[in-house]
């Protein structure tokens, strides 16, 4: 079943009719190829051209020990091992968000094996947000530089010859994006699988009843869709790690947002939810790595760089 847009949405729209045409036309669906961080509960993904060498690298992960302040590649070194294998080349290094639970490790794959990093272009209000609370100084870029192209709301892009639209997806973060390519939908936090339900809504510019109206966007897109998501945490019951579906199973069974599930009652329930969780255990250091792009910050006059904890700020 697809569903029927109840509102005009261009790219909402456009999403779905690529979608569409990718269930029509089997070299139009993106091979997906995960890899699952499970010290951070985070699947990076490699989305490639069926037709072509063209691929995308999808939340990568820095390993980072907070213990020993120490970065490591173990993670991205297998994904970068995976794309030399195939013979891939990487024509975008894309971010959903800048993620509160693990650095990115775009940077370090980009100088690698090439591609444009690219993120929302509501990153900006996210650097404004989280510059000030690091007090970032004002060597700290808030206009996005850091990454090469900032995805507008329904914009379209390619790899290879598959066709993407970016659908700001915000809620979460003010500047999520999910992004829809051929058959597929690359939600980050937006959504987890529906036995788990929906992102938390309580950092700095999150809104719960701004992400249910993305969800509830998303949910628009044909049943068909398939959904892959940023995170798994097993929900109750469930023994394995899962990390795709599809919107036709979220729209009738996810926990949070099926069908029946009013706007005032998703924010109850979400809020009264995110009173119950813990910071993330990163968060601290993944924000103010992620908010430059997955750059360190640059080393002080003894060559050593550091990351900031602000005390009582959160």
């Amino acid at each position: 079943m697809t569903t029927t847009m109840t509102k005009t949405d261009d790219a909402l729209a456009a999403a779905a009719a690529i979608v569409q045409a990718a269930r029509a036309e089997r070299s139009l669906r993106p091979q997906v190829k995960a890899f699952f961080d499970e010290a951070t509960f985070t699947v990076s993904y490699v989305v490639r051209d069926p037709a072509s060498t063209a691929c995308a690298i999808i939340d990568s992960v820095l390993d980072y020990d907070p213990a020993a302040g120490r970065t490591s590649h173990g993670s991205a070194d297998e994904l970068m091992a995976y794309v030399r294998a195939e013979g891939l080349e990487v024509v975008w290094q894309i971010e959903t968000h800048a993620h509160a639970d693990h650095l990115s490790a775009a940077p370090y794959l980009q100088e690698a094996l090439g591609g444009q990093l690219a993120i929302g272009e509501r990153i900006t209000k996210v650097q404004d947000t989280f510059g000030r609370l690091f007090n970032a100084g004002p060597d700290f870029a808030r206009d996005g530089r850091q990454f090469d192209h900032l995805f507008q709301d329904g914009e379209r892009f390619t790899i290879g010859g598959l066709q993407g639209v970016a659908l700001h997806t915000p809620g979460h973060t003010p500047a999520c994006m999910s992004y829809v390519i051929g058959d597929a939908v690359f939600v980050g936090d937006t959504l987890f699988m529906p036995d788990y339900g929906t992102a938390r809504c309580d950092f700095p510019g999150g809104d719960a009843a701004t992400l249910f109206r993305s969800v509830r966007r998303l949910l628009e897109l044909p049943d068909e869709t398939r959904v892959f998501l940023c995170h798994d945490y097993k929900a109750p019951g469930r023994d394995a790690f899962v990390w795709e579906t599809t919107i036709g199973v979220q729209r009738t069974s996810n926990v949070h947002v099926h069908e029946g599930v009013n706007e005032a009652e998703f924010v109850a329930l979400r809020e009264a939810r995110d009173r119950t969780l813990d910071m993330p255990r990163l968060i601290l250091p993944s924000v103010q790595v992620n908010m430059r792009g997955g750059h360190l910050p640059e080393p002080e006059d003894n060559g050593v760089r550091y990351l900031k904890i602000p005390l009582n700020a959160l």
